[in-house]
């Protein structure tokens, strides 16, 4: 006989759980205790927040493609960890969300802390359940992983009344997860797909979604330059392939390029592989016409759900990516010249002119190109500063980016430690705004205590920059509430164990990464971004308007 907690524990051992994210809870005690007797096998993350523990699930689900576990206590833990599901699910990023709850004969009573989990997060999440009784933990649990990991993945929220945890049981643990193969495409859809490529005159493939192996992301980049199509990624996706192929045309993200935009909208035929068709990947649904597009599009989804969901398709076909991308044979057709316009449209984004700050990110972001390793992990939230790692940076075939679709400020620092935590000999770089890292800024906490400290570049002008331009756009000359007066950042980093200064000219940031990369306890860099003679009547995009003019004299 074993209690609720240790049948629950031994089941996440078994199906390979390694790690768990959270802020302990008196709801879920049993739990606690059973992990007293995994340690070393199946540890606990001690986080200071739930929504810190629910961003690193959710990374860590985006990073290794096994469920990210978060354990959250009922109620306030569990609505503070709600940002992490909702990211987790716009990210379709395997999660485990496993929360306690008040006993079941207390239900229904608004017990303390009681939520119902399923009317709460029946639409946040793709599945929420609660356990009734300990003889079926083992069920449960295994269908919720098997949920998170297969279809188009995602985050399953998991209730456990505590009666249930700490009520003896005779039922087994689970002995291993389920294999469940991934969807092969249908030959005779497959065939119809190669020849509609092949008929094309601008062909383009767009990419997205997290559950691509190595070697599905390979025979995709092997494919696309046996072919020559151009290759875009979907928001936050642009790691799926190396950015250094001649089929890499860049991203479908934030900040879009007039140029890159045109390689899909110009397109007369788009395979559009492991893409759920978000809306900043589609320019708010106006880069193809709904519900039919001008443009030929064979989807292919994992999840038959997905097909069909905002655009009809000239062909879907239900596969997962890997399966579909090794079966894919090389096309040829007369598009060269097509190819090699959408490669220069990306290769222009590049062409930056010189940045109106004391830190000149452009320079910075050619010096991180230049000395991080192959295999870096970046991180980021969410403001305009996360332009730089998502459209500056050429991720090669071993780097990668955690970034959420659902925009989400204060998910870098959380990412950046949960990847530290799976992978503590890479470098992991976390860009962060001034007003983004405040989000979550106690987690520098727990990654001193798990010895999971990353770099952390915190790019301050003492604004929440996004807001500011959409005020100046629509409110000019009428700023408000969105001034911020930042503490000491690098005294707060060195509190917390870490290396940190303050860096205030462009020329002093080489010295001070190489500092930072050298730290055993990772490092904290405050670079000042903010305008230089910036005057209350001139605006942000004054100030740009005026460095593009430089540029254009010279």
């Amino acid at each position: 006989m074993r209690n609720g907690g240790q049948l629950l524990v031994e089941s996440l051992v078994a199906l390979g759980a390694t790690r768990a994210f959270g802020v302990p809870g008196e709801s879920y005690l049993a739990v606690l205790d059973a992990m007293h007797d995994t340690q070393g096998r199946f540890d606990f993350v001690l986080c200071r927040n739930e929504g810190g523990a629910a961003f690193m699930a959710a990374a860590w689900g985006k990073l290794t493609g096994q469920p990210g576990i978060a354990l959250v206590t009922r109620g306030p833990g569990v609505t503070n960890a709600s940002i992490g599901i909702h990211t987790a699910m716009q990210d379709s990023a395997p999660m485990l969300i496993l929360v306690g709850q008040v006993g079941t004969d207390m239900k229904g009573r608004e017990a303390f802390q009681e939520l119902d989990y399923r009317a709460v997060f029946g639409t946040m999440a793709k599945w929420a359940v609660e356990i009734d009784h300990a003889n079926r933990i083992p069920e449960t649990l295994s269908r919720a992983w098997i949920t998170a990991t297969t279809g188009r993945p995602g985050p399953v929220v998991v209730a456990l009344p505590e009666d249930v945890l700490s009520g003896l049981t005779a039922a087994l643990p689970l002995t291993g997860p389920a294999r469940i193969a991934e969807p092969a495409p249908d030959p005779a859809a497959l065939a119809d797909a190669l020849g509609l490529l092949a008929q094309a005159q601008r062909p383009a493939i767009l990419l997205g979604g997290c559950n691509w192996t190595a070697a599905g992301r390979a025979a995709l980049q092997s494919f696309a330059e046996a072919s020559d199509i151009p290759v875009v990624a979907a928001l936050r996706y642009q790691d799926m392939i190396d950015n250094h192929s001649p089929v890499y045309a860049g991203d479908l993200g934030l900040g879009l390029s007039a140029g890159v935009r045109a390689t899909l909208a110009e397109a007369d035929v788009v395979l559009a592989l492991n893409t759920r068709f978000g809306e900043i990947s589609t320019e708010g649904y106006t880069l193809f016409a709904v519900p039919t597009p001008a443009q030929k599009i064979i989807h292919v989804h994992a999840s038959s759900l997905e097909i069909g969901k905002v655009y009809i398709p000239t062909i879907g076909i239900p596969a997962g990516p890997n399966a579909f991308a090794a079966a894919l044979t090389p096309v040829k057709g007369p598009w060269s010249s097509w190819r090699k316009r959408a490669r220069a449209a990306y290769e222009a984004t590049f062409d930056l002119p010189p940045q109106p700050s004391p830190v000149d990110m452009g320079q910075v972001m050619a010096h991180l190109q230049s000395i991080l390793p192959d295999d870096a992990i970046l991180t980021n939230g969410a403001g305009n500063f996360t332009a730089w790692p998502n459209k500056y940076f050429r991720f090669g075939p071993h780097a990668r980016l955690l970034a959420p679709q659902s925009g989400a400020m204060g998910y870098g620092l959380p990412a950046a430690i949960a990847a530290k935590v799976a992978h503590p000999d890479r470098t992991v770089v976390c860009f962060a705004g001034d007003g983004d890292i405040q989000m979550n800024l106690p987690e520098l906490g727990t990654a001193m205590q798990a010895g999971a400290q990353p770099i952390v570049l915190i790019l301050n002008n003492g604004m929440y920059g996004t807001i500011r331009a959409h005020q100046e756009r629509h409110f000019p000359t009428r700023v408000s509430g969105t001034t911020l007066v930042n503490p000491d950042f690098p005294a707060l980093a060195r509190a917390y164990g870490f290396h940190a200064e303050r860096v205030s000219a462009t020329a002093d940031f080489p010295a001070a990464f190489a500092r930072a990369l050298a730290s055993k306890t990772g490092a904290v860099l405050d670079l000042d971004i903010s305008p230089e003679a910036l005057t209350p009547r001139q605006t942000l995009s004054q100030m740009r308007a005026k460095a593009l003019a430089e540029k254009d004299k010279t």
